[in-house]
């Protein structure tokens, strides 16, 4: 059992937090105020292959592995919540179609994801259903080789952006719930303006409109009927890259809180010499170092992934804690700045407003616990 990360794991992390720190960084709170990740950092990630990092070259990616992906998001998500959301959903998208596409299907839509020129969505959330897929009411009617789908998608990652939309829809042939690569853009397709979310501002939730949406049947994804297991296998990748994301959130507030503490003065000396505080700033380190290794765990489990259900425990069990575990941190941050975390000011307010999301995307926090004793129960 080895603990070190190798050569090239090191140099992922090197260069995500490089660019992180030199192009990020200084348009972190542009980003959070304009709700808009500027273009150049879009072609910067790009360029360095982050948007495929855990892809095999074959299909545009950087074959760095979700151990990799891990390690780089870690550090994205560290300035910018906004920033690693986007890469999060994307990646999500391009995981169904790895898994569960065939290979034109691969060659079509992941190599442009991979390289960045297109950013893609996954559409499962409707006004009228978060989680169950039986109270899916988007519809896909079969019409000669196409098919035609109606009906409205909620909170979507993405939806603005050129590209791929994993889309789920209630198929005619089967009456079960199915998985279409649709071309965002498409005639029929429309988007909301975006929803203004308390945290992660960059990372664009929107509804999706489909207006007798014209979709080939080349496009469905691994067969009638089949959205149920793809939901479930997507999703439980798609918590890598939320893990990530509240990694980073947990480590930018550990930064803060720390910084802060040796830098605020009271009596002539800093209140990092009062134990009230050191309390905080060790029930931080080791809060920090418990989500860092589970969610590097993580990373290792998708890359040798044997049972997928056993890995959809893992992954709840796993994005549970860390988000959890990110919101708790902050909150001992907050406290370190007393008043002054409240001032929008101060950089910890925002790494807040991030980290608080966290627990109620990809599944909210209750529901990944049923998940992890059903799971567990049925061993």
């Amino acid at each position: 059992m080895d603990f070190n990360l190798s050569k090239e794991q090191l140099l992922i992390q090197k260069m995500a937090r490089d660019f992180a720190e030199k192009y990020i960084e200084p348009v972190a709170e542009q980003i959070d105020r304009e709700n808009k990740i500027p273009q150049d950092i879009l072609e910067g990630l790009a360029e360095l292959d982050l948007f495929g990092i855990p892809f095999p070259e074959e299909y545009g990616g950087a074959d760095g592995g979700y151990d990799g992906y891990v390690l780089a998001m870690e550090q994205l998500g560290r300035v910018s919540g906004g920033v690693a959301m986007t890469l999060s959903a994307h990646s999500l998208g391009l995981s169904a179609i790895y898994v569960f596409g065939t290979e034109d299907q691969k060659q079509k839509y992941m190599v442009p994801g991979c390289k960045g020129k297109h950013i893609v969505s996954f559409a499962f959330t409707e006004p009228g259903t978060g989680s169950d897929p039986k109270q899916i009411t988007t519809t896909a009617v079969k019409d000669g080789d196409h098919y035609i789908i109606n009906g409205t998608k909620r909170f979507i990652s993405n939806a603005n952006w050129p590209g791929a939309i994993i889309l789920f829809a209630r198929d005619s042939e089967s009456g079960k719930p199915s998985g279409f690569i649709v071309d965002k853009g498409c005639e029929g397709y429309s988007i909301s303006e975006p929803w203004d979310k308390m945290g992660m501002h960059g990372g664009m939730l929107l509804d999706v409109y489909l207006k007798d949406v014209k979709v080939p049947a080349e496009n469905l994804l691994s067969g009638p009927g089949m959205g149920y297991p793809i939901l479930q296998l997507g999703i439980s990748f798609g918590k890598i890259g939320v893990c990530s994301t509240a990694l980073g959130g947990t480590l930018a507030a550990y930064e803060e809180g720390l910084k802060y503490a040796k830098e605020k003065m009271h009596r002539d000396k800093p209140i990092s010499r009062f134990q009230s505080i050191q309390l905080k700033i060790a029930d931080m380190a080791i809060k920090y170092e418990a989500a860092r290794w589970l969610t590097y765990r993580l990373g290792y489990l998708a890359n040798n992934m044997k049972d997928p259900r056993q890995f959809a425990r893992e992954a709840a069990l796993a994005k549970t804690f860390v988000c959890d575990t990110a919101v708790e941190v902050t909150r001992l941050a907050m406290d370190i700045h007393g008043s002054y975390g409240l001032m929008n000011d101060y950089k910890i307010s925002r790494i807040y407003r991030d980290t608080i999301i966290g627990p109620q995307i990809e599944g909210v926090a209750d529901m990944q616990r049923m998940i992890v004793a059903g799971l567990t129960l049925a061993d």
